[in-house]
Parts: C-alpha cells; structure tokens; sequence
C-alpha cells in the first residue's frame, strides 16, 4: 500500500499466506486484515481457524461496496471475524514488529465522473488499536512486462477486451481481472477457457 511500517515483522500479503501457507502462530494474537475481496475473506477466516484471538477486516468503503460475496462475508460474520467498515490503514506502528496500526475513518462521496461512491478520509478521526500482525489482502498487480505490451486500458487501468477476449492487439487476449472481470480464480479459469475457445476459432 505504500503505508509507514509495511516492511515491519509482522507484515504479511494475503496470496502469500494462503499459496505457500507461511502462517506464523496465530495463537492468542490479533489479526488485521486489509482489503474486502475473496481473498481477505479467505485470509481472515483461515486464521480465525488457525487459532488467532481477533480477527478484524478493514475496508474503506461500506459493506455494500464489498467486492467479496455475501456468503463469504456472512460466514466470516458467523465466524465472529470483526468488520471495521469505511476505515482506511495510515500507517503501521511497532519498533521491529507490528505493534499498532493507525486507522481513519472514512465517508463515502460522489465524486464527478465516477459511478462508484469513494471514499474520503474524515479529516482528525484518526485512531490506533492494538495489532500483533497485519495482512494485505487487496489483490496483484499484473507482472511489469504488461504494461510494455501497448495494450489500450480503460479508465481503470483494465486491460480493455471484446467479446471474444481479444485486446486491442489482435494477437492478444486476456482474461480475469487483469480485463476487469470478476476477481476470482473461478471466474479467472472461466475466462481462460473461453479466450482459448475464441482463439482456436480465428487459428
């Protein structure tokens, strides 16, 4: 995120987390998770169940505006994982390790433009809450050969496509999220398949 502290011990991505199963002990320790897609989903109810104390899911935007599916977020609820909605990290705190995190609160705008409310930071609502370890879990970026390709991108840097999957350069396709489809592996591996069935037409 560009946040003061990421690179403290303590500090983990959520991809990393769930791929290659680099869990820490979570026993007795409070968790904050960053993001509201599937994959945050995923991480905070992983490390629930691996034990952890608390665990509390930031998103800057309102439960409506969560990305993730409402049954993941209804059964993290259940699992009594915590949702701190339209709260937005600062930064983190700690002298080698995660101690804190300093969160603002947020209001949500519509700003010209824009289809989506955003949201703003509320100017001195700053506050701190006590924090053993700290996952990212808002998604990837695309790997930095992408944007050497030339592709034309809409207005949220997606990959644009038709229907057929085909990019601007008709010898290129793309799918998932990278194309502004749903940001999933199944909807990911759905659109894999279909641009290799659109390919195999033109070949």
């Amino acid at each position: 995120m560009g946040v003061e502290g990421e690179n403290l011990q303590g500090v983990y991505g959520g991809n990393e987390l769930l791929e290659y199963k680099l869990h820490p002990d979570y026993k007795g320790k409070k968790v904050a998770v960053i993001g509201g897609g599937n994959v945050a989903m995923d991480c905070a109810r992983t490390i629930k169940k691996l034990g952890a104390e608390a665990v509390k899911v930031i998103y800057r935007r309102a439960r409506e505006q969560m990305p993730a599916e409402d049954k993941e977020i209804e059964e993290a609820m259940e699992e009594n994982v915590e949702f701190l909605f339209q709260n937005n990290i600062v930064k983190i705190l700690g002298n080698e390790k995660v101690e804190k995190v300093e969160l603002i609160k947020t209001e949500l705008k519509q700003k010209e433009g824009e289809t989506r409310l955003v949201p703003v930071n509320i100017e001195n609502s700053n506050y701190e809450i006590e924090i053993d370890y700290i996952v990212m879990a808002l998604g990837s970026q695309p790997a930095p050969f992408v944007k050497d390709l030339g592709l034309e991108l809409n207005k949220w840097g997606n990959i644009e496509i038709n229907e057929d999957y085909q990019t601007s350069n008709p010898k290129i396709y793309a799918g998932g999220d990278l194309a502004g489809i749903k940001g999933t592996v199944a909807w990911a591996a759905n659109s894999g398949r279909e641009a290799a069935k659109s390919i195999v037409q033109k070949l």
